[in-house]
């Protein structure tokens, strides 16, 4: 299994391990409302194992919808050619393009916008760590635009009329793989 750029890697956990001790000396959670949705850090290493199990390596462009705070974009940027974050949140979205620029990361883009109103037809693979069930609107805008494949993370709001290819676990979390 081919290792994707673990030294930056290790840089990004870095970063972001850092940025999770400040909102806890300040009282905060690294997770939370919105406003919009619902924010949930994803865990680094289990995030970066999973996309090594799935060789993401062989796929050139990948989309997050509802990146939060950037760090699965990020952790894809090592794997694919283009890596894309679609965040809502303002504070959220700035905070994604603070750790991209000071991780120098050239092939990550953000964007601070509704992913409801992004296509995300052309991508290879489709991130997401859903906040609400996905028959409230994600899974019929899957089954109309998804060309690629959905790497759901998480035990939660799995699609009902999607084609489930592999599901499995790192360190306790459920990964699953899914097409039209």
């Amino acid at each position: 299994m081919k290792l994707m750029k673990p030294e930056v890697f290790r840089q990004i956990k870095e970063q972001y391990d850092n940025f999770y001790r400040g909102l806890l000396r300040n009282g905060k959670l690294p997770f939370g409302s919105t406003g919009d949705g619902f924010w949930g850090s994803v865990v680094a290493d289990e995030v970066y194992e999973a996309f090594k199990k799935i060789n993401l390596h062989k796929h050139k462009t990948f989309v997050d919808l509802g990146s939060g705070d950037g760090k699965a974009v990020l952790i894809a940027s090592l794997f694919c050619k283009r890596a894309v974050g679609i965040e809502m949140d303002n504070e959220l979205f700035n905070k994604s393009q603070e750790m991209q620029e000071k991780l120098n990361i050239s092939n990550a883009l953000f964007y601070n916008n509704d992913f409801n109103e992004h296509s995300v037809t052309g991508y290879d693979v489709v991130f997401l760590y859903p906040d609400e069930p996905m028959h409230r609107g994600m899974e019929k805008k899957l089954l109309s635009e998804l060309t690629g494949k959905l790497v759901h993370y998480g035990h939660h709001f799995h699609p009902d009329h999607l084609s489930k290819e592999d599901s499995f676990n790192v360190n306790g979390t459920m990964v699953s793989v899914y097409t039209r």
